[in-house]
């Protein structure tokens, strides 16, 4: 049998950490050796960035801010003591209150355990927590969690009817760094409701993570919450995981949170000084670069083998898009950057989307996520001689093959098996693959005007909401157009706030006509 072309090229790029059980395969990739000749410069330069911003430089200048999360797992490399002592504080707080809770030293209002937690957050306050949650959580854990992570009214009333009587001895973790955040005010305000209904003190069952000064902090100081454990400013929600947003959750479920900052701490002291074809994070980075030519033209697919996993495409969705999709550099050019993150998991995939990749538009490149261990102890044999983790990795190597074979390229993340060590490495790793990746492309990866230009879009409709609730006349009609002119507005969004009330309001009615122009709306 011959040797296949590609074993000399897997062999060269196979990167391993033994010590770890870490490795990267990126023989899929299209890259030539006169690239990484190309960015040798660009990738020294990415190292000396990433020094710079663990040693406390501004590096959100946006909003001249550090950027401080690999402090979280390494306190030693905080730049002031401050930091560093609040670190050590917010993990053997997290500990200790945890503890507490278990124990039952901090009971219900009517004097039971707490045996459910209800997280109360969005983006990065919620995405983390579900993911460490979904990935690590054991069958026997101390506590459940559930999320009330969106302001859709149907999904919390679900959320909280899945709780049931059981809300009496649910805890309330409230997330949010400024208390102004509109979906966890709303979470938290239809979760309130609820314990009210069910005659308990919401005050009693709840716990803020938020700023110091916040206003969040000044309503669970007046309301009288359990305790309130403090977000710094050099966190982004989005690399809160390892801070006190996902520390208060894991610990509640019985995490192994030391585990958990250990397996970022290893990757991040591996990547910190390795060159580039020896630093996994650092070639990860240029892989991105390599596919889409530097400017984001393909999309990356997530494809974790592992149940426990799924949720990984959710939470780089937030991490890669939020933090790389920027419409300026740091020199104020428009260069329109970022990648598209999607991706479900294996085998599933290959009943899903995988036609398309093999066959369709080949606008993407795919990040396999191995587990290699399939299950604790002796698989059952499903066939003769083969079990259901054979075909898992079966299925993996295939939809690997077939993409190659197709065109497609491909990189392979394997780790040992999921705890809390190794999802703390693969956080570690996209964390510092997004941030070196933001230095080759010359932008800031720590901040978001996008977001914040679509909350103040939001706020806009909801004042001119307000506004054609009350020009809308009792007892006669009107249509769009008529009232936009009143109100010297946009008739489009006059025509979306009518139809909203008119969904939503029994007294409110819609009738229609040949096109939106011509309905006409009237309050009975």
């Amino acid at each position: 049998m011959s040797t296949p072309i590609t074993w000399p090229r897997f062999s060269e790029s196979f990167l391993r950490y033994e010590d770890l059980g870490l490795s990267l395969d990126i023989s899929r990739m299209h890259y030539s050796e006169s690239f990484f000749a190309g960015m040798a410069g660009k990738a020294e330069q990415a190292l000396a960035d990433m020094r710079q911003l663990e040693a406390g430089a501004i590096a959100n200048p946006d909003e001249q801010r550090m950027v401080g999360h690999y402090w979280l797992r390494n306190p030693s490399l905080a730049p002031a003591a401050k930091i560093r002592d609040q670190i050590l504080t917010d993990i053997a707080d997290s500990k200790a209150f945890a503890e507490d809770v278990h124990s039952g030293k901090i009971l219900t209002e009517r004097g039971g355990k707490f045996t459910g937690v209800l997280v109360i957050g969005i983006g990065g306050s919620a995405l983390g927590p579900q993911l460490v949650s979904d990935a690590l959580a054991a069958t026997d854990a101390p506590m459940s969690l559930q999320f009330l992570d969106n302001t859709d009214p149907d999904g919390m009333q679900r959320v909280l009817a899945g709780i049931g009587d059981r809300l009496g001895s649910t805890l309330a973790v409230v997330i949010s760094k400024s208390g102004g955040t509109a979906e966890t005010r709303n979470g938290m305000q239809t979760a309130k409701a609820a314990y009210e209904a069910a005659g308990l003190t919401f005050a009693r069952h709840a716990v803020a993570v938020t700023g110091t000064g916040s206003r969040m902090d000044q309503y669970a100081i007046g309301e009288g919450f359990i305790k309130r454990f403090p977000m710094q400013d050099w966190v982004g929600g989005r690399t809160s995981v390892m801070h006190i947003v996902g520390l208060v959750p894991a610990t509640l479920q019985g995490v192994d949170i030391d585990a958990f900052l250990g397996g970022a701490a290893a990757v991040d002291e591996k990547t910190r000084h390795l060159p580039m074809k020896q630093n996994i994070s650092l070639l990860i980075a240029l892989m991105w670069y390599s596919a889409g030519g530097g400017k984001g033209s393909k999309d990356m697919v997530i494809l974790p083998y592992k149940d426990r996993l799924v949720l990984m495409s959710r939470y780089l969705q937030q991490l890669v898009m939020e933090s790389l999709g920027k419409e300026r550099d740091l020199n104020g050019d428009v260069v329109h950057q970022g990648i598209a993150v999607y991706g479900n998991k294996g085998s599933t995939d290959q009943h899903a989307y995988v036609q398309q990749l093999r066959d369709g538009v080949n606008n993407f490149f795919a990040t396999f996520i191995e587990v290699r261990q399939a299950q604790d102890g002796t698989g059952l044999e499903v066939e003769p001689g083969v079990t259901s983790g054979d075909y898992l990795q079966g299925f993996l190597r295939g939809t690997r093959r077939a993409l190659y074979e197709g065109g497609r390229e491909s990189i392979t993340i394997s780790i040992p098996e999921v705890n809390a060590f190794t999802l703390g490495m693969l956080i570690g790793v996209f964390e510092r693959a997004v941030g070196f990746y933001a230095s080759l492309v010359n932008i800031n990866a720590y901040h978001q005007p996008g977001v914040e230009a679509g909350k103040k879009a939001a706020g806009d409709f909801l004042k001119l909401l307000g506004a054609v609730a009350s020009a809308l006349p009792a007892g006669g009609s009107s249509s769009a157009e008529v009232l936009a002119d009143r109100l010297a507005a946009d008739p489009e969004d006059v025509w979306h706030c009518l139809n909203h009330l008119a969904a939503n309001e029994a007294s409110v009615l819609r009738t229609p006509g040949a096109t939106p122009a011509a309905d006409l709306f009237a309050r009975a």
